[in-house]
């Protein structure tokens, strides 16, 4: 019921409703680029499916593009062609989703992958060890550093710049500044 919902306060609508809400917004106003926020945060996920198909369908149909924001390694698998990842307000690497998927390079990538469990293989999910930095007064040089296994001295220093390790994949973290050498393998 369109008009109910044109004079109904978002306290009244569920949250899959109030997604549709802005879906439709967007629609509506033909828009060449959809911010999408945590999109299905909080929906069951029949209603999560239903306002992905929503956004699927917009970006197809009106070739928007879409930047998706989401802490859901699923759905950013499912419904981005690139992805970037960010640590502690930095962006720290960034590649074609099947490729980031297939091969993260820089040590929080690697340890969020290695955090999803997994329906097949047995075994746990693997956690990252350490506390996420004070956004107040975070450490001078990678904001990982304290959390990396791999750490060394410039890391201490300053924030590494992005590294090209190939086919468009780039990651800020010193171990590839010499392309996809690994210090770790060193």
């Amino acid at each position: 019921d369109p008009e109910r919902m044109l004079d109904s306060y978002p306290i009244q609508l569920s949250g899959g409703m109030r997604q549709r809400v802005c879906i439709a917004f967007s629609i509506a106003t033909a828009r060449d680029l959809l911010i999408a926020d945590e999109p299905t945060t909080n929906l069951d996920v029949t209603i999560q499916d239903q306002v992905l198909r929503l956004i699927k369908d917009l970006v197809e149909k009106k070739g928007a593009s879409l930047i998706l924001i989401t802490h859901s390694l699923g759905l950013a698998r499912e419904i981005t062609e690139r992805v970037y990842v960010m640590y502690a307000g930095n962006m720290i690497e960034m590649a074609a989703t099947s490729v980031l998927f297939e091969k993260p390079f820089h040590p929080y990538t690697q340890g969020l992958l290695a955090s999803v469990p997994r329906l097949t293989g047995g075994g746990f999910a693997e956690g990252i060890p350490g506390r996420i930095p004070d956004y107040r007064n975070p450490p001078p040089g990678c904001r990982f550093e304290p959390r990396c296994q791999h750490a060394f001295e410039p890391c201490t220093k300053a924030m590494p710049p992005y590294f090209d390790v190939g086919d468009g994949h780039q990651v800020a973290c010193y171990l590839y500044q010499n392309g996809q050498e690994d210090r770790r393998n060193a």
